[in-house]
């Protein structure tokens, strides 16, 4: 078996953005902004190679992070650490685009969708050729029918070449070829996102995008301005954490700058961070 994270640089978004109503002073101590209020935050995605035999060989990558075909103006607006890249850390883990047989897209706004899709000449075509790619139906239609919310996150350069390949599959329409991962489908940030929960050595893993995107929102009113349902997200972030805290769960942060991963516990101020640090040493 394989499981790890993957690196594929940093990138900036606005630091009120980010925490919500919680105050300036207080989100600024645990992600400092710039001079423009932006907190730098990690593209952290995760690649899982099940035990399996040579005949029937599964690589499932899960996220793609930001991609690089977009414009130097797009990019402006998030300033992209390009120190290492989505490609460059599956080939450091000694694969290569060529073996990856599914992707999971846990929601297909531009920052965990944009490298699915790479430029080939004048076409846009999937990144990862022999792949098949993995979204929930109701998703995909929240994200081509974008609200006026999220319209500027849901790019159709991004998402409609998986279509228009034949290689785009509904999680809830077929069935996901991993018999170890659970799926778990929440509402709060967009519609259906999905939080694949992985069983490895014993331990459950939780790779929890942006329902908590960092170690830093653990604490409930830690809640996205991006999130469409603000409320329900509290009560499905309240959900998770009270079954991670019980069970001893380990946390997955996507968009944690430093920290790759966590356990939590039950506080008198509710559930908190218990221990942090890479996925490799929880395992």
């Amino acid at each position: 078996m394989h499981f790890q994270t993957l690196d594929t640089g940093l990138f900036k978004l606005d630091g009120g953005a980010m925490f919500g109503v919680v105050p300036k002073p207080l989100w600024n101590k645990l992600n400092p902004a710039d001079e423009q209020n932006r907190c730098t935050w990690a593209m952290r995605c995760l690649l899982f190679e099940p035990d399996n035999s040579t005949a029937n060989r599964r690589l499932l990558l899960v996220d793609t992070g930001i991609g690089d075909k977009q414009d130097a103006k797009f990019f402006g607006h998030y300033a992209p650490d390009r120190t290492h890249s989505l490609v460059g850390s599956i080939q450091a883990a000694g694969y290569s685009e060529s073996d990856v047989t599914d992707v999971l897209l846990t929601h297909l706004h531009f920052d965990h969708v944009g490298g699915a899709v790479k430029r080939d000449g004048d076409r846009l075509v999937p990144a990862f050729p022999n792949a098949t790619y993995w979204t929930h139906s109701a998703h995909w239609d929240w994200a081509i029918q974008p609200n006026p919310r999220e319209k500027a996150s849901f790019l159709a350069e991004n998402i409609l070449p998986l279509q228009q390949s034949g290689q785009l599959k509904f999680l809830n329409q077929q069935l996901f070829p991993f018999e170890t991962i659970a799926l778990v489908y929440v509402d709060g940030h967009t519609e259906k996102m999905t939080l694949p929960i992985f069983h490895v050595n014993g331990r459950l893993v939780a790779y929890v995008a942006d329902l908590i995107p960092s170690s830093a929102h653990v604490p409930l009113p830690y809640v996205m301005s991006y999130d469409v349902r603000p409320l329900l997200t509290m009560d499905e972030k309240a959900q998770l954490l009270k079954r991670a805290a019980d069970d001893d769960w380990i946390l997955v942060f996507e968009h944690d700058p430093v920290v790759e991963a966590a356990t939590v516990e039950h506080t008198d101020k509710g559930v908190r961070i218990k221990e942090k640090g890479r996925l490799a040493d929880f395992l």
